[in-house]
């Protein structure tokens, strides 16, 4: 009889896990991070067991390492999120993500007369509570909190 229990997702020997994602916004940190467009070997787990959440997502990138600016976007979406940084099959860094100080293209401005909504341009926002995830828009001055903010469409 075997006591071990059964690992829900394969071991990685390189690369980063995404892991304490909540399970309903699993696919929107996918499309965040554009792994859809990436060649590297991508496992992604949804509805896994967990303590904390209830039920969590997890994603396991291969070989893909990324840098604070990229990986904090999500923060917009799931703030608790926890990153592994593995090497030799061995965890080497974790971390918490946190809201960057700006965020660029991602968040839709909820000003219907703001000049990104009316201008093919990017939006950009400037943080200024991250606990709260309170943003502010660079351009028409329009504050945001994490409930009512729209993530741009993909590609915008």
């Amino acid at each position: 009889m075997n006591d071990k229990k059964e690992l829900q997702v394969a071991a990685l020997e390189n690369g980063t896990v995404i892991d304490h994602i909540p399970s309903e916004k699993l696919f929107t940190v996918v499309s965040l991070l554009g792994l859809e467009k990436m060649k590297n070997n991508i496992t992604i787990g949804f509805n896994l067991k967990s303590g904390k959440l209830g039920t969590k997502g997890i994603i396991k990138i291969a070989d893909k390492f990324f840098d604070d600016e990229e990986i904090n976007r999500i923060a917009v979406v799931a703030p608790h999120v926890k990153l592994n940084i593995i090497r030799n099959y061995a965890v080497v860094e974790k971390k918490e993500l946190h809201l960057p100080d700006e965020l660029r293209g991602i968040v839709k401005c909820g000003n219907p007369k703001c000049i990104t909504n009316n201008e093919p341009m990017p939006t950009r926002f400037h943080v200024t509570d991250k606990e709260r995830c309170i943003i502010k828009c660079h351009y028409c001055g329009k504050e945001q909190v994490r409930e009512q903010i729209t993530l741009t469409d993909k590609g915008a």
